[in-house]
């Protein structure tokens, strides 16, 4: 069986962050939607969970956290060029999230930015240029 995952990601707003999501490349699987999350396939082996925030805490028996004003995860998605990168950000800006929480970051071989959804996640599409990788760390 090949590895997949499955974020798992508390939202406020259901019916928006579907929207979000589609808007970012996310196909909706409804065979495992519902009123309380919705599943949001990136890629064969990546799907974003959505879930209620009451769901979700039938998950956790701990608080669950605002990331709109703190981080714990910081969920980087790889893109083919720089101009996907670009297209990612801006879509998810037009879609009710917010684009570059953080300064652009272009290293030449690996180009990045950042962006959050409705609620908080941050998300860092990159592009990584593997030929034009410089030997030694990078850190």
């Amino acid at each position: 069986m090949t590895k997949m995952i499955f974020v798992n990601l508390p939202v406020t707003d259901l019916k928006a962050s579907i929207a979000f999501y589609k808007a970012i490349g996310c196909e909706q699987n409804h065979q495992f939607s519902d009123d309380n999350a919705a599943s949001m396939v990136w890629s064969d082996t990546i799907t974003f969970m959505l879930l209620t925030r009451s769901y979700y805490a039938t998950f956790t028996p701990k608080a669950i956290g605002d990331a709109k004003t703190t981080s714990s995860v910081l969920l980087a998605l790889s893109r083919d060029s720089r101009d996907e990168v670009d297209a990612i950000v801006e879509a998810a800006a037009a879609n009710g999230g917010k684009a570059d929480i953080r300064e652009k970051q272009d290293l030449g071989f690996m180009y990045g930015r950042s962006f959050e959804d409705p609620d908080g996640h941050t998300f860092e599409p990159v592009f990584m240029d593997m030929s034009a990788i410089p030997d030694g760390p990078h850190a």
